[in-house]
């Protein structure tokens, strides 16, 4: 009793710890897993066993190759002629969920929305269309393709390693297929009759930094020299700035806001300016003595203005913006800060940084090269999408190769494992990457988030709380039968994701599955694919899957925008699922 209630606990805290993002998530899921070890209601082997798993490994392995290709251009000459910027806005739309929804049931879909979403932002630019017309429907097609092949997401890879390791029969690359397709072509009708209409008339991310005020902090500093000092903010016409607006002076680490038009400056005053950026810039450029910050200064004579979203797993997350050596990292320097929902205060270099935050950056000439392999952002301004023509060469043959090794994988000629080791291998003999770049490519933090996430799935069976919600299941929904169960594992999933990532919330359903499937009489893989598709599908918020936050904030959305157009799409989905697995479970279809 004491090990059920320590581990629910547990579950609790980083549920919780998740949702409010108290710390780096692969902390929270370590400080979990330390505390279960320490009481010994795991042991080393539970939590070790997920770094030789056969089918976590094949995640990363995907996740290098998607990037692999991504590198090389292939993908992005696919994108270019399929999305051409003479077709009309319905158009766009289909054809960008017809591919996106078709290339990730191979390609891992985070880094196919992060290849296609310059493309989008460019077309709506030159047609001038808010991108939030199309951002969201980006999103949600990624995961519809996702959901239909083995390989799609790694939600459906990780489900595939708990059955393996369970002792049960692997799922094979198309039992995924029987609900995912439906789901796909299901989902592509009601975004393209109903959805589009939902969608909201945000305006253009890029528009937004120069117009919005109130949102964007820009910082300047007031140097020993500038003729403002000794003037009040009145004399220096400060408050009258156009498309700017003087929020707060920090003087010696003392926020003065609001700023009274009698303030006298003083020299090393930390002016904060919300507004139109390029304001700022034209400001700094006056003689008025004012400059950016250090943090904010490069070298470089080439500068160039770019946009980029934090990751979910950014090493960047939780980091002061003065903490992360943007200069010597990057070859940037963050200008300005956008948080959706939030008014941010105070001086740029203490804002700590979140998942889905926009930064503006000022970027020198290396910057391209220095963010090729790095997975700490993601770029939302246009980039040149294909290489020297010997790399896009190499890159078609990769990329064939790689179809032919998923079609043997899917075929059961040879295992994922091996196809997938043969195209990295090929990738090197080729010379479209290196150890260096591979190691840079590797994805550490999701790699960890998977393995302890197996390891508090694993804490789940061994203490009986598994079948403890099982019991609860079977009390509410047993009347239903078949479609009761399957419903309930499906919402307990479906309602986890939508609050913290899809890895953990299949880990801590799966094992509740497990018991259900024995309460019931069930065939265990029924339940175990409702668990899929309830942590795929993440519709209602932009936190519960990383393409919805990578489009959170490029969209410009706000939280109740998820919620108007992936609600009713998230019941529908809902019922079509739970529909088709009762329909194959009693009839023994997969």
């Amino acid at each position: 009793m004491f090990a059920e209630i320590v581990v629910s606990l547990i579950i609790l805290f980083t549920v919780i710890a998740l949702y409010r993002e108290l710390f780096h998530p692969v902390i929270i899921f370590l400080f979990s897993v330390s505390i279960l070890l320490f009481l010994r209601i795991l042991s080393p082997k539970d939590v070790l066993f997920g770094f030789s798993n056969e089918q976590i490994i094949d995640v990363v392995l995907l996740i290098l190759i998607s990037k692999v290709l991504q590198s090389t251009g292939v993908l992005s000459f696919f994108i270019s002629k399929i999305l051409k910027k003479e077709l009309d806005y319905k158009e766009f739309l289909s054809r960008m969920m017809i591919f996106v929804s078709g290339i990730s049931t191979v390609i891992n879909n985070t880094p196919v929305v992060a290849m296609v979403l310059p493309y989008v932002n460019d077309w709506c630019h030159k047609k001038k269309i808010s991108p939030s017309k199309l951002l969201i429907p980006l999103s949600y097609a990624s995961i519809f393709g996702g959901m239909s092949t083995l390989i799609g997401t790694s939600t459906n890879l990780v489900v595939n390693a708990l059955t393996v390791e369970s002792g049960l029969k692997p799922f094979s690359f198309f039992d995924f297929s029987y609900v995912g397709i439906p789901i796909m072509l299901f989902g592509f009708f009601y975004l393209y009759f109903i959805g589009h209409k939902l969608l909201p008339e945000r305006p253009d991310i890029v528009e937004s930094f120069l117009s919005r005020r109130r949102d964007y902090l820009v910082e300047t500093v007031l140097k020993s020299n500038s003729p403002l000092v000794g003037k009040t903010i009145k004399q220096a016409n400060l408050r009258n700035l156009e498309g700017l607006y003087l929020a707060e002076i920090v003087r010696k680490n003392i926020r003065i806001y609001p700023v009274s038009p009698s303030e006298v400056l003083q020299e090393g005053d930390i002016l904060i300016f919300v507004g139109d950026t390029r304001a700022v810039v034209s400001l700094i450029q006056n003689n008025y003595g004012l400059s950016l910050p250090k943090f904010c200064l490069l070298d470089s004579e080439y500068k160039e203005l770019v946009e980029v979203v934090i990751s979910n797993n950014s090493s960047l997350i939780n980091k002061k913006i003065r903490d992360t050596n943007f200069r010597a990292k990057f070859d940037a320097a963050v200008l300005a800060v956008h948080r959706n929902g939030e008014r941010l205060k105070g001086k740029i270099g203490e804002i700590v940084l979140k998942p889905g935050d926009l930064l503006l950056l000022i970027v020198g000439k290396d910057f391209w090269k220095k963010v090729e392999d790095i997975t700490d952002f993601y770029i939302v301004s246009r980039i040149d999408e294909v290489p020297n023509e010997r790399e896009f060469s190499k890159g078609k043959l990769l990329f064939l190769f790689f179809l032919l090794a998923i079609l043997l994988s899917a075929l059961k000629l040879v295992s994922l494992f091996t196809a997938l080791i043969f195209v990295l291998l090929l990738s090197v003999l080729l010379k479209t990457t290196d150890y260096s770049r591979l190691k840079s490519k590797l994805d550490i933090h999701f790699f960890l988030i998977a393995v302890f996430s197996l390891a508090l799935g694993k804490a789940l069976i061994k203490t009986g709380l598994a079948k403890t919600f099982a019991s609860a299941i079977d009390s509410l929904l047993g009347g239903f039968g078949t479609f009761g169960y399957i419903l309930g594992i499906y919402l307990v999933t479906n309602i986890l994701t939508e609050f913290v990532n899809n890895v953990a919330a299949a880990s801590i359903a799966f094992p509740i599955a497990l018991a259900s499937a024995s309460v019931s009489g069930i065939e265990p893989k029924y339940l175990i694919l409702a668990v899929a598709y309830g942590a795929s599908a993440s519709f209602v918020t932009p936190i519960g899957y990383q393409t919805n936050l990578m489009v959170f904030a490029a969209g410009n959305y706000k939280f109740k925008d998820f919620l108007r157009i992936g609600l009713p799409l998230s019941v529908l989905v809902c019922i079509l699922c739970t529909t088709i697995l009762t329909f194959l479970a009693k009839k023994g279809g997969i």
